[in-house]
């Protein structure tokens, strides 16, 4: 699939076949899930449940592909493709016009998936208790993760977003996919999808979650908390992101993990 290419129309969920929109200009596809109005599909659909998993098939279909789409987490919007197709991370890199070593996290749709691509060195109820959430834990990688996926490094970023489309989606490909901010690399994080409106022709979908979040309050851009969690009984604070204080309650307090300094 050539990214962006044939998909010039918008498509609002629940309305049945393609609706002309005045947003042709655009080559990209839109889809909104049912919800998404009111902020509320991060539960899952309460109604339409039929348009939910269209665009979920939808999505996995581009995605095996090799196409990037991008779609709402728990903090704040993403694009990401499978991470096991070595052609689609070269796609990801190209929309976010990122340097090649800077290193892409990972989600998974289970935390039972977290063993199959890293080495876990912690308790399996210190992953139950942080996730789903807006953490990422750094853990050594496994033999079973694409080794063109951040070759660099023996690490790798897992995330379990506490939103259930990409949740569902994960599932849905049997393996994991390799995720990233929506935004031009160095520029802000993004909460709506016209905020990312520069990387809709590069993109082969947008599934569109409403907003995550109050736009107008920085905190709400912070991102994902990332702990280092490859050393046995320690952990290091990559990045403070917006689940800080209760990450250390968890690590320290409950489980007494050591800060590397």
């Amino acid at each position: 699939m050539r990214l962006g290419t044939g998909l010039r129309f918008v498509v609002s969920a629940g309305v049945s076949g393609c609706q002309p929109s005045a947003r042709r200009d655009m080559a990209c596809r839109v889809l909104s899930l049912p919800g998404s109005g009111g902020g509320g599909c991060r539960n899952g659909p309460s109604k339409d449940l039929k348009s939910w998993k269209e665009i979920l098939n939808t999505s996995v279909g581009i995605l095996q592909q090799g196409g990037v789409i991008a779609l709402p987490t728990d903090t704040i919007y993403g694009i990401a493709c499978l991470a096991q197709n070595s052609q689609s991370i070269d796609n990801i890199y190209n929309v976010k016009g990122r340097n090649g070593t800077k290193p892409l996290a990972i989600c998974v749709g289970n935390i039972a998936d977290i063993y199959r691509y890293c080495q876990v060195n912690v308790p399996d109820q210190l992953l139950h208790d942080l996730l789903p959430g807006p953490v990422t834990l750094v853990m050594e990688r496994s033999d079973g993760l694409n080794k063109e996926l951040n070759p660099f490094t023996s690490l790798v970023g897992v995330r379990i977003p506490d939103h259930a489309f990409i949740r569902q989606l994960a599932q849905l490909c049997s393996e994991p996919l390799a995720l990233t901010s929506a935004n031009i690399s160095t520029q802000s994080s993004t909460l709506s999808i016209e905020e990312f409106k520069d990387l809709w022709p590069m993109l082969s979908l947008v599934v569109d979650g409403g907003p995550i979040g109050d736009v107008a309050n920085p905190e709400c851009r912070l991102g994902s908390t990332v702990v280092d969690l490859s050393v046995p009984g320690k952990f290091t604070v990559l990045r403070p992101g917006c689940a800080l204080a209760s990450t250390l309650e968890i690590l320290k307090n409950t489980y007494g993990l050591l800060p590397i300094s």
